[in-house]
């Protein structure tokens, strides 16, 4: 079965599809024992954590692809990922469709803010015209190589142009072809209804922390037609500061001993990395020879 085939499979049974951020390949291993059905791979995400930059169209779509093929080899769960505006113009955005399909990631999000991106929920973005939006989609679309591969099209207007001009957009995005929408830094949950009520399409919310989209449960989001739920950054952003922790208590305290608590144990690694069986068929291989 494809991957894009599994994300739809995994959309359709779940309502609402949850989806994990997942920063590197250890953390989409943690996922999948979680139980998770698909898993993401944020590129604000990917410029932090890889790279140590912001999230500002810094890095390309190369950069991007390493973790993607990191994270594919390491989980069978369907990644969706986030490739900006497409890293150019249509010979970029095709090359990027090619690429993501044979990395074996399932599914992309494309959005239509101006190559000189911004986060999308920082001030002073900047929206191309629909007819370029839709000239992107189109590229994207006629680029697949397998038709179940997902795409979806993001939309940053909400903050420019109102709940309305992001539905008047979305039409036409979908009219493109697109298989769902990204309904980027919404601040109620009745922007996801108004959206609901003017289509069928599946739509995701966004639900990042400390962003303008409220922390609105599941449940709310249920409710409110919510398709796929996203925690882009979630558990990253718990990772980091406990890591940041670890690195100022070696400093200050001389001891890591105190923070044990919230360290995964050796066997616990361990036991997600199938370390045993790896080290057993390499004590065969020695023994061998």
């Amino acid at each position: 079965m494809s991957q894009g085939l599994k994300f739809r499979q995994a959309l359709k049974a779940n309502n609402p599809l949850i989806i994990p951020g997942t920063i590197n390949a250890y953390s989409a291993k943690l996922a999948e024992r979680a139980n998770h059905k698909a898993i993401y791979l944020s590129g604000s995400g990917v410029a932090a954590a890889s790279y140590g930059l912001p999230d500002l169209g810094v890095t390309s779509m190369q950069d991007v692809l390493i973790d993607v093929k990191r994270i594919t080899s390491a989980t069978s769960l369907p990644l969706l990922v986030d490739i900006d505006t497409g890293w150019g113009d249509a010979i970029n955005i095709a090359e990027t469709i090619v690429e993501m399909n044979q990395a074996g990631c399932a599914a992309v999000h494309i959005e239509d803010q101006v190559f000189d991106k911004r986060c999308g929920h920082r001030p002073n973005k900047t929206i191309v015209p629909i007819s370029e939006m839709r000239d992107r989609l189109k590229v994207a679309i006629d680029s697949k190589l397998d038709d179940s591969f997902f795409i979806m099209a993001r939309t940053d207007s909400i903050a420019s142009e109102g709940i309305d001009g992001a539905i008047k957009r979305c039409k036409e995005y979908l009219d493109e072809g697109v298989d769902g929408i990204f309904l980027e830094a919404a601040t109620s949950l009745e922007d996801y209804k108004a959206f609901k009520s003017n289509f069928s399409a599946p739509v995701l919310a966004n639900i990042t922390e400390f962003g303008k989209t409220p922390l609105f449960t599941q449940n709310e989001l249920k409710e409110a037609g919510v398709d796929m739920v996203l925690y882009p950054l979630t558990a990253f952003r718990a990772m980091s500061l406990s890591a940041e922790k670890i690195y100022n208590s070696i400093i200050k305290d001389g001891t890591q001993e105190s923070h044990l608590d919230i360290m995964q144990t050796r066997e616990e690694l361990y036991e997600v990395l199938d370390y045993y069986n790896y080290e057993k068929k390499l004590d065969e291989k020695i023994s061998d020879k």
